[in-house]
C-alpha cells in the first residue's frame, strides 16, 4: 500500500545522509519527492534513486542560508508539482569558524552564533513560513523538523543545542496555530547516527582517542550501544508525513536508540 501516492514532499538537505534516506522512504511509499541542498551531483544522484522507485524526483539547487533561495525552492516545488504536502526540514550541522574557540561558551563568536541559529532554526521557520500557505488552502500538510539528541538536553556545542531545543520550540507553536487546518507539525529527533557530518575522526581529537574509542563513546550514550544508520529514521518520517498520522502533532519523537534515557 502505497499510503503517500499523489503526494509531493521537499526535503531540504536531502543530497545524503538522514534527508536522503527520509527522501527515499517517502518515495517508496508513492509519494513524489523534491530534494534540496547546495550539491548538485548529490541531488542528482538522489532523485534518480527517487525515480528508479516510480516516484518522480526533483533536484533543486538551494542553500538554507539565503532566504530567497528557500522561498525559490519552495515556488519550485508547486510550479512543478502543483502542490506541496510535506516539507521535511532536515538541513543543519555545526558551522565551524577557523578558531574553535569560538564555539565555546566562554568565548563564542557573534557571527559563528548567529551563522548557527541560521543553519539550524531560522531555516525552518522561513521554509515552513513558505510552505504553510499553500498547505493550509488544500486543507493537508505535514512539517517535519529533525532535531537532535541535544534538542532534548546538553552536551552539544552551545549554538547548535540552543538553536535544536528552540527547533522543539517552533514546532509546537507552530502546531498549535494550524492543528485545525489539517496541517501537523513534529519533530524528529536522531541521536547518534552514520552521516558524514559525524567526522569521527575530529570528535577522536577532542575526546582524546582515537576514531574507533570515539565511535565506541559515542555508541555507549544509548541503550542499544551502537550508531544508527540513516535509513532507520526513514519509516517514522513516512508514517509522520502520512494521513495515518493525522492525530500526531506537536510531538518531539525520538529515533534513536535510547539515547540518554
Amino acid at each position: 500500500m502505497n499510503r503517500l501516492e499523489g503526494k509531493v514532499a521537499l526535503v531540504t538537505g536531502g543530497g545524503r545522509g538522514i534527508g536522503r534516506a527520509i527522501a527515499l522512504a517517502l518515495a517508496e511509499q508513492g509519494c513524489d519527492v523534491a530534494v534540496s541542498s547546495r550539491t548538485t551531483t548529490e541531488l542528482d544522484a538522489v532523485a534518480q534513486e527517487i525515480s528508479a522507485l516510480g516516484s518522480r524526483g526533483i533536484a533543486v539547487r538551494a542553500d538554507v542560508l539565503d532566504y530567497q533561495e528557500i522561498k525559490a525552492s519552495v515556488e519550485t516545488v508547486v510550479e512543478n508539482s502543483g502542490r506541496l504536502d510535506i516539507l521535511v526540514n532536515n538541513a543543519g550541522g555545526v558551522l565551524a569558524p577557523r578558531n574553535p574557540t569560538e564555539l565555546l561558551a566562554a568565548s563564542h563568536g557573534d557571527e559563528a552564533f548567529i551563522d548557527n541559529l541560521n543553519l539550524n532554526l531560522i531555516s525552518a521557520q522561513r521554509a515552513s513560513r513558505e510552505a504553510l500557505p499553500h498547505m493550509i488552502q488544500q486543507g493537508y500538510g505535514r512539517i517535519i523538523n529533525i532535531g537532535s539528541g541535544y534538542a532534548k538536553r546538553s552536551g552539544g556545542l552551545i549554538a547548535y543545542t540552543a538553536a535544536k531545543h528552540g527547533l522543539v520550540g517552533l514546532t509546537r507553536a507552530t502546531a498549535a496555530e494550524v492543528a485545525a487546518l489539517g496541517v501537523t507539525v513534529n519533530c524528529l529527533c536522531p541521536g547518534w547516527t552514520n552521516t558524514q557530518l559525524v567526522d569521527w575522526n575530529a570528535m577522536a581529537t577532542a575526546w582524546g582517542t582515537d576514531a574507533e574509542g570515539a565511535k565506541t563513546k559515542a555508541s555507549a550514550e544509548n541503550l542499544q550501544n551502537r550508531v544508527l544508520e540513516p535509513e532507520e529514521l526513514g519509516p517514522m518520517a513516512a508514517l509522520l508525513a502520512s494521513p495515518d498520522a493525522s492525530g500526531i502533532t506537536g510531538q518531539v519523537i525520538s529515533v534513536d536508540g535510547g539515547y540518554k534515557v
